[in-house]
């Protein structure tokens, strides 16, 4: 079957970004970063990089929403 939303596709190699604000994104592999991102994972299969991202990110609030934030990542 095909997929025209990569977000679809369980299989698709991914990245997840973070950005200067510690928010973090899934990204599919094959796109440009957005300015401001960088990768911190991946590429690996959807699955994974969602795995990882409840793994490792605890506080969705941004930095600078949040000068109490007690995890940093």
């Amino acid at each position: 079957m095909e997929h025209r939303n990569p977000f679809d596709d369980p299989q698709q190699d991914c990245l997840v970004l973070r950005n200067p604000q510690q928010q973090y994104s899934l990204w599919p592999a094959f796109s440009a970063l957005p300015a401001g991102w960088f990768a911190v994972y991946g590429p690996q299969p959807q699955p994974d990089c969602l795995n990882w991202l409840e793994q490792n990110w605890g506080n969705i609030r941004p930095v600078t929403q949040d000068t109490n934030r007690s995890d940093n990542v």
